[in-house]
């Protein structure tokens, strides 16, 4: 019988089809506001840790004196990440920063290319659960004893050795050789929820350094660099001492547990730190937050996006309430028709159910549009308002979600008119025909 009502609602849209393509039209355009905003607030919501999401945690220090910052900050000082990797608590740890460094290789022709670095610790990879292609991270010890070697990505290896095992090979980064340990899948969480301090969304680092040659190689910070006092930082030396906040901390700890105990030492740490004259402030403490309270503190969902969505889903409504209207004309147009229907047998039910494949079928096609839309206005963002990628790719589940939501908002909007029409008197349309 479905398949009866489908034919049927065919027919009837190829009986009248501008106004059908009118009501394609009004819902496809609400369900691509929609779906548009609705992608971009999925994206940014995602939580990329999975299950180690619990694991992982940030670590933030009220570090700050008084009258100072009345907030903890995502970041730490180098002095806090130097003695903090000396706790023994954590299953893994690393402290990180981003540079960027000149890239040249060995061959004469290559052209110099300056790109972001991550200087991080070995830990990083296993934290993060970064794959490798080939190779693997510098060993624990090159975090204590420098070492000149470097990882790269999958994307970098491609266009440096056409993609072939690089490993033991040199790269010169500002001049200085690094040997080639690791070589990086292609990886790239999104939100980067490591380091949401110079744009949750965008690209991972090609290359990553030991943080043990930061104060060798003085390697200067890309991302955000903040102070709550003034000082003197008139080289390397008394920035590595001073008060900036630039470095980003993260732990990994098996179970509650651990991460309580991991929170003590940071207690004991601050009360060390205060007999030495820092951490002034009375409200001076730690704090660690998992990757969702992370996103969270960090705000990588502004509260803009949410009511962007809400408006969204309001224009909808107003797309709706236009093909109701759109539907009632078309619907009790056809009243002679269905009165006929009514005299020879059909019921109401069988009526109701007709015009309810109708309206399903018309707004299958309008969430089929509507997908088109939003892919269109996506693309727009992506190449006139120099977005990052990974907030303007249409998420595969969407291609389910779009045409599932246009199809019930649409019998929504067509139940009063499938109503009316099969609550009609036939008698009062007998003669007419």
């Amino acid at each position: 019988m479905f398949f009866y009502y489908l034919d049927l609602a065919w027919r009837s849209i190829k009986k009248t089809p501008l106004l059908s393509l009118l009501m394609v039209l009004a819902i496809s355009i609400g369900i691509g506001i929609t779906i548009t905003t609705l992608n971009v607030y999925q994206l940014m919501s995602e939580n990329p840790a999975g299950d180690r999401s619990d694991k992982l945690h940030g670590v933030q220090l009220w570090s700050q004196g008084k009258d100072a910052w009345k907030e903890f900050n995502g970041q730490v000082t180098y002095q806090d990440a130097y003695n903090l990797r000396k706790s023994d608590v954590p299953v893994r740890q690393t402290a990180m920063f981003v540079t960027g460094l000149a890239l040249q290789t060995e061959d004469p022709d290559f052209s110099p290319l300056l790109e972001s670095v991550r200087v991080t610790d070995s830990d990083f990879f296993e934290m993060f659960s970064v794959p490798f292609l080939y190779g693997k991270a510098w060993d624990k010890g090159v975090d204590t004893e420098a070492m000149y070697q470097v990882v790269i990505n999958e994307d970098l290896n491609k266009q440096l050795f056409s993609g072939e095992n690089s490993i033991g090979k040199t790269l010169y980064l500002d001049r200085k050789p690094y040997q080639i340990v690791g070589v990086t899948k292609a990886w790239s969480p999104s939100p980067l929820y490591y380091d949401v301090t110079t744009g949750a969304f965008k690209d991972s680092a090609k290359l990553f350094v030991p943080f043990s040659l930061a104060p060798i190689e003085e390697y200067q910070s890309w991302g955000n660099n903040q102070s709550w006092k003034r000082e003197p930082i008139n080289n390397y030396s008394q920035r590595l001492s001073s008060e900036m906040h630039w470095i980003q901390y993260w732990v990994e700890v098996q179970d509650d547990k651990q991460r309580d105990e991991y929170a003590e030492w940071l207690t004991r740490y601050v009360e060390q730190q205060q007999l030495i004259g820092r951490f002034e402030s009375p409200e001076a403490a730690a704090k660690v937050s998992n990757v969702e309270q992370w996103l969270k503190i960090n705000e990588v969902v502004p509260e803009d996006n949410k009511i962007l969505v809400g408006l969204s889903v309001l224009f909808l409504l107003v797309c709706l309430v236009n093909m109701l209207g759109l539907l009632l004309a078309k619907f009790l147009k056809r009243a002679p028709e269905v009165g006929v229907r009514r005299a020879i047998g059909a019921s109401r039910a069988q009526i109701f159910s007709q015009h309810m494949v109708e309206v399903g079928l018309i707004g299958f096609g309008g969430g089929l549009l509507g997908l088109l839309w939003a892919w269109g206005s996506l693309s727009m963002l992506s190449a006139h308002f120099d977005l990052e990628a990974a907030l303007t790719q249409l998420d595969l589940t969407m291609w389910i979600v779009a045409p599932s939501i246009a199809i019930f908002a649409a019998l929504i909007a067509g139940v009063y008119p499938a109503w009316r029409i099969c609550s009609t008197n036939p008698s009062a349309h007998l003669k007419s025909q």
